[in-house]
């Protein structure tokens, strides 16, 4: 006999949400004693049609995308989002990150006083404009949310300094990995025999536009030329000001392959296949130590300073000097490029999703 079904709304919009949230809602639908709902918020719906096929969802709810601009989206959303909460007593709605999207819908529960769980709360870097405007939309969030799931021990020690009582924090690990726990065993994903040294390459964030993705690229230029058995691979953000900064100087040269972004699928195994990675994303500097990569991170800070602390990572941002000198510390030095290889994943274990289901499961029913 099943027990009392409580009512649990996932909201997503953007394409790091879904595959965060996957797992989450995957391991709900196996439990007896909830019913789960997945909304998408219309975002990026080309590209999120194919990571949720990738997961194999198929959202309850589809809101329609509303203007062009951030805040027509906003708007519409949000108009959206309290009718989706008023016409259903909702137990708890469960938002992921740092997104517009997760504001939003925590935002909206919160009027509606839906009990809010926060899905990797706790990243910061106390700086509002870096990144931008993720560090904002994150503060805000955590002072409407009830379930707060830091994905490590910094993120519970980030909340409690806010004070954010201590009985609603509970550490999970990052969903991330259960993601990719998923994926690696549906899809067979696995590191495969390539001759050379693969350097993948990834920069997007909004604050490294201009000068600073022009002088990472100078330096990753010099460095292919150097090397002739490195090969570069670099998905370029579709931004027009990535593209610009990018291909003058990098898609003239014979081993660095300049390509559109990535599916999931692909950036997973373009990961499982590198030698090093050097990024700004957030992402990929949880999901690199999956896969034993190290991560040389093109940004002066990072909210994820647990692969740092565990010496599978490093800070170095976007000076070329810097660049050149790293890349090339690695390269020559094969005891200091095995010290960099993670052995396990410091973000999580792939059995956040199960954690985050107890929690819910005991504090909805008392």
């Amino acid at each position: 006999m099943s027990l009392i079904q409580w009512k649990i709304l996932i909201v997503c919009g953007t394409r790091p949400e879904i595959i965060k949230l996957a797992p989450v809602y995957h391991f709900l639908r196996t439990q007896d004693w909830c019913e789960v709902k997945w909304l998408h918020t219309g975002q990026h719906q080309e590209m999120a049609d194919q990571i949720l096929a990738c997961f194999d969802i198929t959202p309850d709810i589809i809101l329609r995308r509303a203007g062009s601009s951030l805040s027509e989206f906003s708007i519409g959303c949000r108009q959206q989002l309290d009718v989706v909460m008023e016409v259903t007593k909702w137990s708890t709605v469960i938002v992921q990150g740092d997104t517009e999207s997760a504001f939003l819908g925590g935002l909206s529960a919160f009027y509606q006083r839906i009990p809010v769980a926060h899905v990797e709360a706790g990243l910061r870097t106390y700086d509002l404009t870096r990144p931008f405007p993720e560090e904002g939309l994150r503060q805000m969030l955590s002072r409407i949310t009830q379930f707060h799931f830091p994905p490590t021990e910094g993120g519970r020690i980030a909340l409690i300094k806010e004070a954010i009582p201590e009985k609603n924090i509970f550490i999970t690990g990052n969903t991330v990995v259960d993601a990719q726990k998923w994926v690696i065993q549906k899809y067979d994903i696995h590191k495969e025999e390539t001759s050379g040294r693969n350097i993948l390459v990834t920069m997007h964030r909004r604050e490294n536009w201009g000068s600073d993705i022009e002088e990472a690229c100078s330096a990753i230029a010099s460095l292919a030329r150097e090397h002739p058995d490195l090969n570069v691979l670099f998905p370029v953000h579709l931004n027009p000001v990535v593209k610009k900064s990018v291909d003058p100087i990098l898609g003239a040269l014979p081993n660095v392959t300049l390509t559109d972004p990535l599916g999931y699928l692909e950036m997973q195994q373009a990961i499982a296949d590198a030698w090093l990675i050097l990024t700004d994303s957030g992402g990929i500097q949880e999901e690199a130590p999956t896969f034993h990569v190290p991560v040389l991170v093109l940004r002066r800070e990072t909210e994820r300073p647990e692969a740092v602390q565990a010496g599978c990572a490093k800070i170095i941002g976007t000076s070329g000097a810097a660049v050149i000198h790293e890349v090339n510390a690695l390269w020559n030095d094969p005891s200091l490029y095995e010290s960099m290889k993670p052995i396990v994943n410091p973000f999580g274990d792939g059995c956040a999703s199960e954690r985050i289901s107890n929690v819910l499961k005991s504090h909805l029913s008392q």
